[in-house]
């Protein structure tokens, strides 16, 4: 089944009336080309034989040439057809239509050389048949399989050259293997040789002609023979180059925007051989790093930056630490009463438009928002990251938060903060982990916390966690009540925040 490419319709009709056009174009112009100087350099070099014998090869040769434009024309319209076909109409290539598009450049530098092959055969047979001399007959049969040779290495380049856009296409469904029917040095001789080595064999075999009855003719031939093998190996040089020259150019742009962290756009695989394999490696490495780029954020929202960046950087481990840490509980006031109230949509933007508010003031102050507990959440200052004044931070971070939600104004809620040695480290099982801390310190916030929703200021802080916190930060609190915390022997000395000013004038 087929898949749109794009919307269909004229740009993909256009597209491939430009393809195969400039391909049919240029192919017949090659072979017409590679015929005229063919026929010029044989008929140079074959002065000495009859008019009669001269007139047949020639009217044969000519309607030979003819119909063999025809067939050849017939042939590629035929190859053709199916590529043509779903490239008007804008669909996705089947993986057998994709394959056959990108053995249309051999398959056409076959047919080009059959073809001038066929031809040489005739043209070999009637100078046999009008009894020539054999170096006549050899130099016919010879001069054409070279010259068929030649253009047949150019037809490959031209095709292959304007057909880049379908081979875009057919690549992104029947991407290039190992299985390379032509490696990069492969090309680069083969290159050489149907455009340059075989037009010099040429040369040399004019040259070193026995006959010396016609030696302007050697000479002249010979020169006309070393400009067109000029021009050939200079432009087939030059489009070779191109081909590989660009897109190495383009990867060599791209890596230097992926090292600058742009990963959002691909570099077009349009080569069969070693630069496409490396042009998808390269894709394949970007879509790599995105999908890596992709597992870190959603790491990252579920655990946090800071343990994210621990993991990654340190690697997995179940092992925990013993580490002193100020746990920071918020919780909202009365919320089993504000689900019975608000509708269930409404109710859940509040809460994540409230722990938007409890993220942004914890990350900004260092700590860690270890989890979510229905409308409650545990935030963690000292572990996996080391702060220089983690009791300084917390406490910033609770005022922070108290003040953003009173500002607000949707809930209420208790924060409790405490001071204290934890065991840190990823629970869990292998294949499931969470970093979380455990300790005296997240059980009395918690206690704290329920008892900060009935206090001036919502805010109870631990007396150890105040005298940890610098004297720009102590400056904002107030000694408060001494409670009997449940689960504790000895009673707990606290500390309340003193509201904003704003909210003390009201």
């Amino acid at each position: 089944m087929h898949e749109e490419l794009h919307s269909g319709g004229a740009p993909e009709l256009s597209l491939a009336v430009r393809t195969f056009g400039g391909i049919a174009g240029l192919v017949l112009l090659a072979n017409v080309a590679g015929g005229f100087v063919a026929g010029a350099l044989l008929y140079t070099l074959n002065r000495d034989t009859t008019h009669h014998q001269q007139l047949v090869v020639v009217t044969v040769g000519g309607i030979y040439g003819l119909a063999a434009l025809g067939i050849g024309a017939l042939a590629g319209f035929v190859l053709q057809g199916r590529t043509l076909k779903w490239l008007a109409r804008g669909q996705v290539p089947t993986r057998d239509e994709a394959r056959r598009a990108l053995r249309h450049p051999l398959d056409l530098a076959v047919i080009t050389g059959a073809l001038w092959f066929i031809g040489a055969i005739l043209c070999a047979l009637l100078g046999v048949g009008l009894h020539a001399h054999a170096h006549n007959v050899f130099g016919v049969f010879g001069g054409l399989i070279l010259a068929g040779i030649t253009t047949a290495g150019v037809t490959y380049m031209i095709v292959v050259w304007i057909g880049r856009p379908i081979t875009v296409i057919a690549l992104s469904v029947y991407p290039p293997t190992e299985a390379i029917l032509f490696t990069l040095r492969t090309r680069v001789l083969l290159n050489w040789l149907l455009t340059t080595g075989i037009p010099l064999i040429g040369i040399i075999l004019i040259l070193s002609s026995p006959r010396s009855s016609n030696k302007d003719g050697l000479i002249h031939a010979g020169l006309v023979a070393a400009v067109v093998a000029m021009a050939i190996g200079v432009t087939a040089s030059t489009m070779l180059a191109k081909a590989i020259g660009d897109p190495l150019r383009r990867m060599a742009v791209r890596v230097e925007r992926i090292a600058e962290g742009d990963l959002e756009s691909d570099v077009e695989v349009d080569d069969v051989g070693e630069i496409g394999m490396l042009q998808r490696g390269l894709n394949d490495m970007v879509e790599g790093l995105r999908e890596r780029e992709r597992i870190q954020d959603l790491f990252g929202r579920h655990v946090g930056p800071a343990v994210a960046e621990e993991a990654i950087t340190g690697g997995v481990t179940l092992s925990g630490e013993s580490r002193e840490v100020v746990a920071l509980f918020v919780d909202i006031t009365a919320s089993t009463s504000l689900t019975r109230s608000t509708d269930p949509v409404e109710f859940v933007a509040m809460l994540n438009r409230f722990f938007g508010i409890v993220v942004d003031a914890v990350e900004r102050h260092g700590g860690l928002v270890n989890k979510f507990e229905g409308d409650a959440a545990l935030c963690v200052f000292g572990a996996p990251v080391e702060l220089d004044s983690p009791a300084s931070s917390a406490l910033a971070a609770a005022r922070s938060i108290r003040d953003r939600v009173l500002e607000a104004g949707e809930v209420e809620v208790g924060i409790g903060v405490a001071w204290g040695p934890v065991i840190a480290g990823q629970i869990g099982a292998s294949s499931r982990l969470e970093y979380t801390v455990i300790g005296d310190a997240v059980n009395e916030a918690a206690r704290l916390t329920d008892l900060a929703k009935r206090v001036d200021g919502n805010i109870l802080a631990s007396e150890a966690t105040v005298e940890n916190a610098d004297d720009e930060e102590r400056e904002h609190w107030i000694k408060g009540r001494v409670f009997r915390l449940r689960g504790r022997d000895a009673p707990t000395h606290t500390y309340r925040s003193l509201m904003p000013s704003a909210v003390a004038v009201e």
